[in-house]
């Protein structure tokens, strides 16, 4: 079975030994993904630009992996404040609404004070 990893370029990937998704038959594996700017490389500070980003990011890979959100059957969600959840709900719901995939939103810090939210997504093509 061909295992396929797809980088998106941030360096951090590399110093820390991970990939972007990891693509392993069927099943595509999207890293926690937080809501810096593919092209600028800033962290915005309003959690709903850190959403849109961070799903930006995310598509990106799934595509380069060949596939899309329709295949995300399980969805992460890390949130640093629990009134971040009644904020982004309405962007979560325009991405995966109709597809609802199994979902787990967790309120937890993440390794840097202006991460907001970190989404990881696992995407399977049958």
């Amino acid at each position: 079975m061909t295992r396929t990893l797809i980088s998106s370029g941030y360096p951090l990937e590399k110093l820390i030994g991970y990939s972007r998704a990891v693509v392993q038959g069927d099943w595509c594996f999207v890293s926690g993904t937080t809501g810096r700017n593919p092209d600028t490389g800033d962290m915005p500070e309003d959690v709903q630009d850190q959403v849109r980003n961070a799903f930006l990011i995310i598509e990106t890979a799934l595509s380069e992996a060949k596939f899309s959100l329709a295949d995300v059957v399980r969805v992460t969600y890390y949130i640093t404040d629990i009134s971040y959840q009644d904020i982004i709900a309405p962007l979560l719901g325009e991405r995966f609404g109709t597809i609802r995939p199994a979902a787990t939103m967790i309120v937890a810090g993440l390794i840097r004070p202006d991460m907001k939210v970190e989404i990881e997504v696992t995407a399977f093509r049958g």
